[in-house]
This record gives structure tokens, sequence and C-alpha cells, in this order.
């Protein structure tokens, strides 16, 4: 028996039975709508942060905290992105916005919270608030056509191609990080209780973060060389940590703890992301930007009786009977305008 299928009649079934689903006349047919691709925005190091996985049925909601990335920063940058790649420069770019008057503080203490948000519609709306001063950025975006479905499998394969050396990639940037998580809190000890340091071990922690300086403009070393290097500073930077809270002690004076809590966590663990600071830092108002996300429709029917049947026969077919899974790319891609932490 043939059992070939028909392009043609696929796609007039499909048709059929969407239009089915749409007219309200087939109710037992499920139909979803998906994004295709990730969205989330740029964080410290170029790093791609998710906010939104790929293949999440839309309605849906989603929101991260996020923190400055230098002390006294007062506004935030957030790239908004959209793909499956580790690093931000290798992801599509959807826009940005910025958030200002951030009160000065250290880095790491004010809270901004990203919030994406799709409707029912596919319209996105992107925020970001400061949770100290309540001031909020937020952006709309419809879709007014996006990604094609082959521009959205080329880059759902290049994810895949390039996984290993994504990984590799992000490995290095959380080394580099951890060290300069360290070299703030190094700076930050001596400015607040160098005289509670002894000679000996301001020497010997200058050198070794002399040593890791070295060692992060050289191209040529590798990661684990690397990540010896930050391990052997921030031992020291612990001892003398250890250092400043007997001589505290001793003195009857009070300890101001500059260590942050990632300090003695291994270097497989990341810190809290930190949106990367705005390379122009202008004045902020709310404004709203169009862009595009494309998003997939799936649905699914009862097939079986289609194997029994002949495909020249269609017409006798009962729609109710059916099991079919299909994909439409309805070529609408959310897009959103974001800004990181600075």
């Amino acid at each position: 028996m043939e059992r070939s299928i028909n392009p043609d009649e696929a796609v007039a079934l499909g048709a059929a039975i969407q239009g089915g689903v749409l007219g309200g006349e087939v109710k037992d047919v499920l139909l979803l709508d998906v994004t295709p691709l990730s969205l989330g925005i740029e964080t410290l190091g170029e790093v791609f942060t998710k906010i939104i996985e790929r293949n999440t049925t839309i309605p849906t909601s989603k929101s991260q905290v996020f923190s400055t990335a230098t002390d006294g920063q007062t506004s935030v940058e957030i790239h908004v992105l959209q793909g499956e790649r580790a690093m931000a420069q290798d992801n599509r770019s959807l826009g940005k916005c910025l958030l200002a008057g951030i009160p000065p503080a250290p880095r790491g203490v004010p809270q901004i919270e990203v919030s994406f948000e799709i409707d029912v519609n596919g319209i996105l709306k992107v925020a970001a608030q400061d949770q100290g001063t309540g001031k909020e950025q937020s952006i709309v975006i419809s879709h007014t056509g996006g990604l094609k479905s082959t521009e959205i499998e080329r880059m759902q394969k290049d994810a895949n191609k390039y996984i290993e050396e994504d990984r590799r990639q992000m490995r290095m940037i959380e080394v580099k990080n951890q060290a300069d998580s360290l070299f703030h809190t190094y700076k930050t000890t001596l400015d607040e209780n160098g005289d509670l340091i002894g000679d000996d071990l301001k020497v010997k922690a200058k050198q070794k973060k002399e040593q890791l300086e070295a060692a992060l403009t050289n191209s040529g070393l590798s990661l684990d060389k690397l990540k010896a290097y930050v391990d052997e500073f921030r031992q020291v930077i612990l001892t003398i940590g250890t250092e400043v809270y007997k001589q505290a002690n001793a003195n009857g004076r009070e300890f101001n703890n500059t260590f942050p809590e990632t300090l003695g966590e291994p270097i497989t663990s990341s810190t809290m992301p930190v949106p990367s600071p705005p390379k122009t830092p202008t004045a902020a108002t709310n404004s709203s930007f169009e862009t595009t996300v494309s998003y997939q429709s799936t649905a699914s029917v009862d097939m079986e009786s289609l194997a029994d049947s002949d495909l020249d026969e269609l017409e006798g077919l009962d729609v109710d009977d059916l099991e079919v899974t299909f994909s439409f790319d309805d070529d609408e891609t959310i897009s959103n305008d974001y800004e990181a932490v600075d």
C-alpha cells in the first residue's frame, strides 16, 4: 500500500484542522504558542543570561534580580537578546534601554528586578525596577514580523555546534569575574582595615595580586593555571580577614566586614548576574521601543485512523479521529530593549 504523504494534502489537512480549532468546531485540539528561542539580557563579562527559556508556552512571565557592577553606579543598561549561545555577541540583539537615578552605593548593593512578560497576543513587556527607589523603565514590544523558520533553525544548530566552545568561554568568564571580585574585596579591606594588617601579610597579598593581574593579561595561560592564581589570591585574602578579625577583637574595635559571601566558594559557582555598565552614561527617560520576537504555534490531534486509510480519500476522514502534530511559525519574534546595571 502506498504510504507516502502528499505535501499539498498535508497542508490542506493542517489548514482545515486549524480552521476548525479557530472556528470552535474542533474542541479537542490544543493549540499552543511557544517561544522558539530564549530571551534574556547581557550581564557582566558579556554573558547572555536567559530569563525566558526557548519553547516556553505563552502567555508567560518571569523576573530575575540583578545588581550593579561598580561602586557608585547610578544607572543600569539593559541589553535584551534572543538566542541560545552563551556569549551576548553571538545572539540576536533586540534593543537596549537605560534605567537611571539609582542612588550611589557599593557594587552589589542595589537590587534591580528585570521582568519579562509575554501576553496571549505575543506582545512582550519588559520592565527594570530599582527596588530601593521604585524607579522603573519599561518597554512594550509588539510583533511586527520577525525571524524566519530557517533563521531560527540556524541559530539552534549553531548553539549545538559551538556548545563546547561556549562552555570554555563561560568558564573563563567565571574565573575572571571571581578575580574582579577579589580585587574589589582586597582594595576595600585595605582602605577600611589596613591598619589591622601586618606588613608581611600586606607584602604577600600584594605579590599574589600582581601575579594574578599578570596572569589575566596572558592570553596563552590555561584555564587551570589561571584558576590556581585566583585560588592563591583568595586564600591570602581569607588570611587577611582572619587577621583583621583577631586584631579588631583584641583592640575592642568594631570589625567592618568587607568580604562577600561568595569569597570562599569554589570557582565552579557563579555569583549573582550583574548587567554590564552602560557604555554611554546618558540621562534616561521613560520610552518605548518596537521590535519583534517570533513565536511558534503547535497543535496535536489524533491520527490513528489515518494509518489504515487511503490518503487519496481524505474526504472520508473524520477530523475528530485524527492525531496530527504540526508547527506553525507565525514569524513574530518578541523583542525587548534592556540595559544593564552600571
